[in-house]
């Protein structure tokens, strides 16, 4: 199965409350709502055992296949003005595609 993970700190000016807020209300369901998407997740990081941990946050996204993403949902302007507000909300962002093997 195809994936989408990405790693990412909140911008200074957002508390983790406003975004696990927006991440229940808005984000979650609308990236489940998506054709290719069948599964979101997302992590905050809690501690490391040895050093400071470089992302706050890790988003999965579970794909039909990274061609369906990038050729339904990508480009629709449901996701690029999602895309436009949590840009708004996030610095630091990594983002991997991948394919599961276990």
């Amino acid at each position: 199965m195809a994936k989408q993970i990405i790693l990412y700190n909140l911008a200074p000016h957002v508390t983790h409350k406003q975004y696990r807020d927006y991440v229940i209300g808005e984000k979650g369901p609308l990236l489940e709502s998506l054709s290719s998407v069948k599964k979101f997740e997302l992590i905050k990081i809690a501690s490391t055992p040895q050093v400071k941990a470089p992302y706050q946050y890790v988003g999965i996204m579970h794909l039909t296949s990274l061609d369906d993403f990038n050729r339904m949902d990508a480009p629709s302007p449901k996701f690029q003005e999602f895309l436009k507000k949590w840009q708004t909300m996030v610095t630091d962002v990594q983002m991997f595609f991948g394919e599961e093997i276990y």
